[in-house]
């Protein structure tokens, strides 16, 4: 089928109409729009175009999937996260996550910055991105969606059907399990 005919519609548009009716025809109209530059970020960071092209591949699965579950604003910067992310846990599980990789990622305009800040503070990130899969699934969404995606409550209760009362006890509940997970560490 061909998308041309799509142009003039703009991605939040196609985004409220694939919330409407659930086609994953509209998201599939969005996701073409930014093949190039997801497969742009993933040789960015994966170095291989075999590899990008697969890991493009899963990005899609995983944005159609995660679309389905709760809403987006911003469909661009949302499916460059998703795929900066997946690279990284590319990288991660290749156990090519150096101090290097580190440099490259946390190179920031000041360098007499302390390099170590940053890969401290990236140790940090990951091991509390670990600690964030073990938590059950309620609180895994909320804690994520409140400090990752810095949704308000009333969005969280918006975008997961859980009521305020849930979804603060959910963020409470994560965020004391997440410091206990993490002191394991």
């Amino acid at each position: 089928m061909s998308h041309g005919k799509y142009q003039h519609i703009d991605d939040t548009e196609l985004l409220q109409r694939f919330y409407a009716d659930k086609d994953n025809e509209w998201l599939g109209i969005l996701l073409q729009r930014y093949t190039m530059l997801l497969l742009g970020v993933c040789m960015k960071y994966l170095k291989n175009e075999e590899e990008a092209k697969d890991a493009v591949q899963q990005v899609f699965l995983k944005a159609i999937n995660e679309l389905h579950k709760y809403k987006v604003d911003y469909f661009k910067s949302w499916v460059y996260m998703v795929a900066k992310n997946h690279c990284l846990m590319k990288l991660r599980d290749k156990g090519k996550y150096t101090a290097e990789i580190n440099e490259q990622l946390l190179a920031t305009p000041d360098e007499t910055v302390d390099k170590n800040n940053y890969i401290e503070k990236d140790k940090a990130l990951t091991a509390m991105a670990q600690a964030l899969t073990q938590l059950n699934k309620e609180q895994q969404l909320c804690v994520t969606l409140f400090y990752l995606e810095k949704k308000s409550y009333h969005e969280i209760t918006e975008q997961t059907n859980f009521s305020l009362l849930q979804v603060k006890s959910h963020i409470q509940n994560g965020k004391r399990n997440l410091k206990l997970l993490m002191e394991r560490k």
